[in-house]
């Protein structure tokens, strides 16, 4: 009778045990994680504030805000934002190796010297000017700008992804793309991770700095229904991506060997739209959110629009420049 009870028990035991690796493997997300809360760092009304970069040079914080037309620069030591306004939409912006600054604007790449505000055209891969826009882009570790477009009918499928080399030629990576957005390189440059949002995942590619070629694709996060859609992204020094989930309130840790959820920062707006490392020792997460035009959600949320921080416990990377 005993070595029955003995042999239930230890069946028993398996069985719970097998139960329990089912459900972790199913349910990937629900694990034990870091939870911290953003605090405000500059209280402004940013309609569609996105790209955020820290320039390690000049130690200023580099952002745009899309449906204003503007491209900012913050000094979180001054506490003083400096506002350029380019006319038209700005999707992104990134420092260049031999001064001034890199936008992509509605009608192209264009160089901006940051003395004088003028800009010159670098090159236009777009030609549907009327219904397709640029939007999310960094630089890789070569100094090409990766860049992306959308449709602003939000067509699924009419966009896509180009490299712009550093001699200003440049060439389609893929197309179908429907909202191009977050787009980061592994820290040891041999990995690409990208983000289309409406697919609600991150996609990952074999990387060449040499030639700037991808293979082997991939999906390494995805992102569960009701946590909001993928936007703008950055890595930390762990290899870990930080990820904004528009309408999810949050920026999100992910591990992208596992593709599981490790952390949160929450956010008190609801649209989140990128993150960047900075401050001297890359130590502070900036993030940046879109305030809308919608009456209710601002009241509801009175520093949507604005820039937060948090101090994570982990660094950042130093951002990749445009230029040989």
């Amino acid at each position: 009778m005993m070595k029955k009870i003995l042999m239930y028990s230890l069946l028993f035991l398996v069985l719970v045990n097998c139960n329990q690796k089912s459900s972790m493997e199913s349910n990937p997300v629900e694990q034990v994680m870091e939870v911290f809360e953003a605090e405000l760092e500059l209280e402004i009304p940013a309609s569609l504030g996105e790209g955020a970069i820290w320039n390690h040079q000049t130690n200023t914080l580099w952002w745009v805000d899309i449906e204003g037309r503007k491209l900012n620069i913050y000094d979180p030591e001054t506490k003083n934002n400096r506002e350029i306004d380019v006319k038209e939409r700005i999707g992104t912006v990134v420092p260049s190796k031999n001064g001034g600054t890199i936008v992509a604007l509605e009608n192209g790449i264009f160089h901006l010297d940051l003395e004088t505000e003028r800009i010159d055209l670098i090159c236009n891969p777009l030609e549907e000017l009327d219904t397709i826009r640029f939007n999310d882009g960094k630089c890789d570790p070569a100094g090409r700008l990766w860049v992306g477009s959308m449709s602003l009918k939000f067509k699924k499928g009419a966009a896509s992804l180009y490299s712009i080399e550093t001699d200003g030629s440049f060439r389609e990576v893929f197309g179908d793309v429907t909202i191009s957005n977050g787009i980061i390189w592994s820290n040891d440059h041999k990995t690409l991770y990208y983000i289309d949002t409406p697919l609600g995942n991150v996609r990952a590619w074999d990387y060449d700095p040499e030639t700037g070629n991808i293979s082997n694709e991939r999906i390494v996060v995805s992102i569960p229904d009701g946590m909001g859609g993928p936007d703008g992204m950055t890595i930390d020094e762990e290899g870990k991506l930080w990820i904004a989930l528009w309408g999810g309130n949050l920026v999100s840790r992910w591990d992208p060997d596992t593709g599981k959820l490790i952390g949160k920062v929450e956010v008190p707006a609801p649209n989140v739209t990128s993150c960047a490392f900075g401050g001297p020792e890359l130590n502070i997460l900036y993030i940046t959110t879109a305030g809308g035009d919608n009456q209710k959600m601002r009241e509801e949320f009175p520093l949507a629009g604005s820039v937060f921080k948090v101090i994570p416990g982990v660094k950042g990377v130093k951002s990749d420049f445009y230029g040989e």
